[in-house]
């Protein structure tokens, strides 16, 4: 397993490259041009300067997150064409790069929600949260929210520009159900696998967050039964998942450790997010520590799971706490990731020691 650690680059992120560098087990920066608009193309020059100052830091870039893909794949609307084709010429241009694994998901207009971006914990650490019950009737009061509580950061998903007129945006969804979603999903992976085959790039899409409608906005990537549809789309290593511990347990139906026994075991999951939740309701839950013993899920058996099926892809720790004072991005500081990096690379050593 190779152990990443996400980062928004310099211009954006307070933690500097040689901090990273410093975590124990960390080899590798999970990277992204945060600026270039959802649907352009990420130009090869920008990704060539990207790797060589992650790789200057005394780091590896080999995973991109996120590649986001625009609403008008989603939607299924007539310039689909022409975005897609911008897609297959990013992933062209981050191949020559070297990069091997491109993060992404197919949520509409949100790519995560949360009714809390700073809920205080009762050992007075701040995490994430979603409260189902306060999730408000207007669309606009929600993005206000979440823009006045972001501490000043740009959050990837929750774009100013593209949601300064969240209305017309859902509006525009109004006809794309369920059936008509996974329909141009599957377009979408049509179209791209063959360059993603011929250039040695594995896509792994991220499940819905949370895995579970809201506001009206069908979700089609929450369980084992939606990974498999999404995998008859192309039957391909290069169409994979990013399975991500947090979100599918945000819905307690779903057995973490036995999806990613089913699919890493046929070799279609080239990148995992380790992070741990605590269920406070139906519904609704907070972000915890990455400990078994703070959250609801067993994160013992989740390693295991990626240890007995031989992972050998990459990983990071997933959204951590602001602690020690720290105010971070939201999910995005230093000081818990790092905490959480070494508990799950202890987790990785001790298991995969005691199974030789």
């Amino acid at each position: 397993m190779k152990f990443g650690f996400r980062w928004f680059g310099a211009q954006d992120d307070p933690i500097p490259l040689r901090h990273i560098r410093q975590i124990p087990g960390v080899s590798h920066v999970v990277g992204a041009l945060f600026d270039i608009p959802v649907g352009e193309v990420w130009p090869a020059e920008r990704v060539g300067a990207l790797k060589a100052e992650v790789e200057a830091a005394g780091l590896r870039l080999e995973v991109v997150e996120s590649v986001n893909v625009h609403d008008a794949i989603k939607i299924g609307l007539p310039e689909r064409d022409r975005r897609i084709a911008n897609y297959i010429q990013t992933i062209k241009n981050l191949s020559a790069h070297g990069v091997k694994v491109i993060c992404y998901n197919f949520m509409p207009v949100f790519d995560w929600f949360r009714t809390e971006l700073r809920h205080e914990l009762p050992d007075g650490s701040f995490g994430l949260a979603l409260d189902s019950s306060q999730v408000p009737d207007s669309v606009e009061v929600m993005v206000e929210r979440v823009r006045s509580r972001s501490g000043g950061f740009s959050l990837p998903g929750w774009e100013p520009e593209r949601l300064a007129d969240v209305r017309a945006l859902l509006e525009a969804y109004a006809d794309v159900d369920d059936a008509r979603l996974a329909a141009n999903f599957e377009y979408f992976i049509q179209a791209i696998i063959p360059t993603c085959e011929a250039y040695g790039v594995r896509m792994a899409v991220h499940p819905d967050d949370p895995p579970w409608p809201l506001l009206g906005l069908p979700r089609i990537v929450k369980d084992a039964a939606d990974l498999r549809r999404v995998e008859s789309f192309h039957d391909s290593p290069y169409n994979g998942f990013t399975l991500c511990s947090g979100s599918l347990a945000e819905n307690p139906a779903n057995n973490v450790p036995a999806i990613i026994r089913e699919f890493v075991g046929r070799d279609k999951v080239p990148f995992v997010h380790l992070r741990n939740i605590k269920h406070t309701g139906a519904g609704s839950f907070h972000e915890s520590a990455h400990l078994s013993s703070e959250g609801s899920l067993d994160m013992y058996e989740v390693v295991r799971a990626l240890a007995d099926n031989d992972f050998d892809g990459y990983a990071r720790s997933d959204h951590g706490r602001d602690i020690w004072g720290e105010r971070g991005r939201p999910g995005y500081g230093l000081n818990d990731r790092a905490l959480g990096s070494c508990y799950l690379n202890g987790l990785w050593e001790a298991i995969t020691k005691a199974g030789r």
